[in-house]
């Protein structure tokens, strides 16, 4: 029996060992991990479920704002990153956005486009408050903070975020994302209350494992169960 027993028992050591190497990076890329050259801290943040793109937020019911740290990789090392809310509809026409990319000087910037329609995106001021306006760039990541003026006692706010390969040097406006499922798929139902931590569903869903829910929880809890059998075994 005993000789029977080690290479189940090397087997499944084996494989946990695996699974605990893909899970465990994984975690560490995940919002509550990240931290801020700022020091900024938010009371919610949210793994946003496509374009590698995560959301930290705090709701202030006082004064009806919401500060944000919206962070994202650009398609290209010389692309854009944006974030935006849409007050009229759930997609990209009617955003006010927030854009950031780096400047020649290699500074980031953060600009503001009222995206009246699929054709018309125009800079300026947006439809809504808006202040405390920055953005870090490091290791090929942008990070915009704002704070914006949301609706008196709204429970959630329509969200849009993208990422694009380059940005006209001459103009500063962004050149067109790409159309991939990702890019269409990015957006969602931001609730302002969220508990700390959650993993939120764009517009085409997100079937995908996802660190922190319950499917890798139960993985593990499997793994760890077969290797109970087998030394019990």
């Amino acid at each position: 029996m005993a000789s029977s027993l080690h290479p189940l028992l090397l087997v499944s050591v084996s494989w946990i060992s695996l699974l605990a190497l893909v899970i465990l990076p994984a975690q560490a890329a995940t919002c509550s991990s990240q931290t801020f050259k700022n020091n900024k801290l938010y009371a919610n943040c949210s793994d946003l479920p496509v374009l590698s793109s995560y959301l930290h937020w705090t709701y202030n019911a006082s004064n009806s704002s919401l500060s944000v740290a919206f962070v994202a990789t650009p398609s290209k090392s010389d692309g854009w990153v944006a974030w935006a809310i849409n007050p009229t509809m759930t997609k990209m026409a009617g955003a006010q956005t927030l854009l950031a990319y780096k400047t020649e000087s290699g500074a980031p910037v953060v600009k503001t486009f009222n995206i009246t329609s699929y054709s018309s995106i125009v800079e300026g001021k947006l439809a809504f408050d808006v202040w405390d306006v920055s953005a870090e760039f490091s290791k090929g990541t942008f990070t915009i903070f704002a704070a914006v003026k949301v609706p008196k006692d709204a429970a959630s706010v329509n969200q849009v975020w993208q990422v694009g390969s380059a940005v006209n040097k001459t103009s500063g406006f962004p050149v067109k994302h790409d159309f991939a499922p990702p890019n269409l798929q990015s957006f969602s139902t931001l609730y302002l209350m969220a508990n700390s931590t959650t993993n939120s569903t764009g517009g085409g869903g997100s079937g995908a494992l996802r660190i922190g829910s319950g499917g890798n929880k139960g993985l593990l809890s499997v793994s760890v169960l077969v290797l109970g059998a087998l030394i019990a075994f």
